[in-house]
C-alpha cells in the first residue's frame, strides 16, 4: 500500500466473493450474484461508451433492448435459447429473471436467463463493470485466490449515487494484501476523472491509461478481477425426481443421514443431504424446508430442491467446497488465516443470522459445524434442522423445524 497516495483513495479492506462455473438452470426465487439487469431505469447516460447516447435514447422511448451474452448459455429446455459470449441478441419480452430474446446471429427464438446478458453498448458488458456491488464484496472478490495484485474492478458508488468507483487488490509494505478504493469524479461536459491533472472522456479511455502506467494509483492496472458466474435452477424444479441427481462423493456422514457431492441432470454441481428414514415425517420434513425456500440470502446456503416421494428424503442445496467452518480451520490453509480474515468471518456470518432475525427467525443451532465455507473462502449458514419458536417471551424447544418469532 506504500505506494498509494491517501488523498486519492477511499479506504481498504479484505475479503472475497465466490466463483461459480457450472452449467446454470433456473429457479423460480434465485439469489444473483450479480444482476446487470436490475434498475435500468436508473442507468446514466454517463455510463454509456462514446456516441451511444442516442441509440439509449431511443430505446428508453420504447424500442426493443440489444444485449450481449456475457457468459456463454448452453440451453437446458426446449424454450430456452442458447448463447455464446458476446452474442448479440434482441429482448422481446421479459419476463422476471427469464426474458424472451431473439439471437441476431442465428435468428433463433427463446428464453434466455436475464443475468448472463449486459445491454449493448454500455459499460455493463465490460469485463471490469460490476454494476451492483457493495464495497465490502468489492473487497471480498478481489482478495479471492483467483486474483492478483493488479486485478481491478469498476463498481457503482454506495455514497453517490450515479457516480462510480475504481476498486485495485495492491499489496501492503508488509506484503499483506489489501484493496485500495479510488472515486471516480465526473466534469460537467460528461467527463470522467480521479485525479485533477488528468480526465478522460470515458471511464474506457481511462482503463487504458492507468493499465499503462500509475500515475498516483497504487499501481497499474492489471487484469479485471474475476467475475462470479451467477448460477439458477430450473423454476419448475421444486420436488425433482431421484434419477436426475447423480452421486458422485461422499463428504460424510452423521447420525440423520450422509452428505454427498452430486450433480444434477449431469450439469450442476450440488450438495445432496440424505435423511435416514424415521428421522422425520415427510409433512414435518416439507415444513421446514418450505420455510427455507423463502429465506434467501448470500450468506445462507441455499436449498435448491428436495425428493421426498420415495425415501431417503433428499435436500438439494447449492455445493460449497471447502466444507465445514470446524474443518476447515483445522486445515492446513485454515489454520495459516490471519485475523483480519477469520474477523471477515464472522462478519459474514452475523450478516446471514441479522437477515434471518429481520425475517423473524431464530436458527438455535450456530455453530462452526453449521456453517459452510465456499472455495473463495464465503462463510454460509446452514442445516436449519433445529430452531426455536418465541411465544409470549417464552422458549419452547421445537426439534427438526426452522420456527418463526412473533
Amino acid at each position: 500500500m506504500g505506494c498509494m497516495k491517501s488523498t486519492l483513495s477511499e479506504g481498504l479492506g479484505s475479503g472475497e466473493e465466490g466463483k461459480i462455473s457450472q452449467q446454470p438452470v433456473r429457479t423460480e426465487q434465485t439469489h444473483y450474484v450479480r444482476d446487470p439487469t436490475s434498475n435500468t431505469k436508473h442507468i446514466l447516460n454517463n455510463s454509456l461508451l462514446p456516441g451511444q447516447r442516442l441509440q439509449k435514447m431511443e430505446e428508453q422511448k420504447g424500442m426493443n433492448k440489444i444485449v450481449l451474452g456475457l457468459y456463454p448459455y448452453e440451453a437446458v429446455h426446449p424454450d430456452d435459447l442458447g448463447f455464446k459470449k458476446g452474442e448479440k441478441m434482441k429482448i422481446l419480452e421479459e419476463h422476471g429473471e427469464w426474458w424472451k430474446a431473439k439471437s441476431l446471429v442465428t435468428n433463433k427464438e427463446g428464453f434466455i436467463p436475464s443475468n448472463y446478458v449486459g445491454q449493448a453498448d454500455t459499460m455493463e458488458t465490460e469485463d471490469w463493470f460490476f454494476k451492483d456491488l457493495a464495497r465490502k464484496d468489492a473487497e471480498r472478490q478481489l482478495l479471492a485466490p483467483a486474483n492478483k495484485p493488479g486485478s481491478y474492478l469498476i463498481r457503482e458508488s454506495e455514497t453517490s449515487k450515479g457516480s462510480y468507483s475504481l476498486s485495485i487488490r495492491d499489496v501492503d509494505d508488509n506484503r499483506t494484501d489489501s484493496v485500495k478504493h479510488y472515486k471516480i469524479r465526473m466534469l460537467d461536459n460528461g467527463g470522467f476523472y480521479i485525479s485533477p491533472k488528468i480526465s478522460f472522456s470515458d471511464i474506457g479511455s481511462m482503463i487504458k491509461h492507468y493499465h499503462n502506467k500509475a500515475d498516483g494509483l497504487c499501481r497499474k492496472l492489471d487484469r479485471p478481477c474475476v467475475k462470479p458466474k451467477a448460477q439458477l435452477w430450473d423454476k419448475d424444479a421444486w420436488e425433482i425426481s431421484k434419477d436426475s441427481i447423480k452421486m458422485v462423493k461422499k463428504l460424510g456422514a452423521g447420525q440423520f443421514g450422509e452428505v454427498w457431492m452430486a450433480y444434477y441432470l449431469n450439469a450442476t454441481k450440488v450438495a445432496v443431504k440424505t435423511l435416514k428414514p424415521g428421522t422425520m415425517t415427510v409433512e414435518a420434513f416439507m415444513e421446514e424446508a418450505n420455510v427455507m425456500k423463502t429465506l434467501q440470502h448470500d450468506k445462507l446456503v441455499r436449498l435448491y430442491a428436495v425428493v421426498t416421494k420415495t425415501e431417503p428424503i433428499y435436500i438439494i442445496t447449492e455445493y460449497m467446497s471447502n466444507g465445514s467452518l470446524l474443518d476447515f480451520l483445522k486445515s492446513d490453509t485454515g489454520s495459516r488465516l490471519l485475523l483480519p480474515k477469520l474477523i471477515d468471518f464472522s462478519a459474514q456470518i452475523a450478516e446471514g443470522m441479522a437477515y434471518i432475525e429481520k425475517r423473524n427467525y431464530i436458527h438455535r443451532d450456530l455453530r462452526a459445524a453449521n456453517v459452510l465455507v465456499s472455495e473463495s473462502l464465503i462463510c454460509k449458514i446452514a442445516d436449519f434442522g433445529l430452531a426455536r419458536v418465541i411465544e409470549d417471551d417464552e422458549y419452547s424447544a421445537r426439534e427438526g423445524h426452522l420456527n418463526r418469532s412473533t
